[in-house]
């Protein structure tokens, strides 16, 4: 690689963090380089700097642009291609997590729903359904709370994130309002 230390130390870790992503180390290298990298570059230029071959890069790239994770820019007078990512990391993690759910949550329900609607022929299938109707509630649950948060302003989502156990702290203060607003209405059995 012909990359400064920091960034090469980057690089690599993103490479490697990207094989257990699920993505080809490669791809991952290239994502990394475009993120740290000052301005876009084209695909002769990562070819340099990560010793990889062109034809490895244009794959890598073409991969990238399904994932919606690198922008295409042009420079006045250069014929060539040149990529970088988008600036704010919310709209990155945005991104990964549409994609994410795209490619694996909504095939996934769908072949839940198909399933549950099958009648079940034996004991078997019958608990098998069950179980997957849990599975299913509980990822329709999830899409339907992933829906309202990335629908939140950047501001407020980090505010969420920054909640973190203090969520927890929140939820019993509620319940102890709610038990309390309970405990003080009247009984209609008491009545006489």
């Amino acid at each position: 690689m012909n990359l400064p230390p920091l960034v090469q130390s980057f690089v690599l870790h993103f490479g490697e963090m990207g094989s257990r992503w699920g993505i080809n180390r490669t791809v991952g290298q290239i994502y990394a380089l475009l993120y740290v990298s000052p301005s876009p570059l084209c695909a002769e230029e990562i070819t340099d700097a990560l010793g990889i071959s062109r034809s490895n890069v244009s794959m890598s790239l073409r991969e990238l642009q399904t994932w919606n994770l690198v922008l295409l820019k042009h420079k006045p007078d250069d014929r060539r291609d040149f990529f970088t990512t988008p600036d704010d990391v919310w709209q990155i993690l945005r991104t990964l997590a549409e994609e994410r759910k795209k490619r694996e949550v909504d095939p996934t329900l769908s072949v839940l729903r198909e399933i549950l609607m099958q009648r079940p022929a034996s004991e078997a299938e019958r608990h098998a359904q069950e179980r997957m109707s849990e599975m299913h509630a509980l990822i329709e649950q999830l899409t339907h709370w992933y829906e309202d948060v990335k629908q939140l302003e950047t501001e407020r989502l980090a505010t969420l994130l920054s909640l973190g156990a203090k969520v927890t702290k929140l939820l019993e203060a509620k319940d102890r309002v709610v038990s309390l607003g309970r405990s003080r209405r009247p009984n209609p059995a008491n009545k006489s």
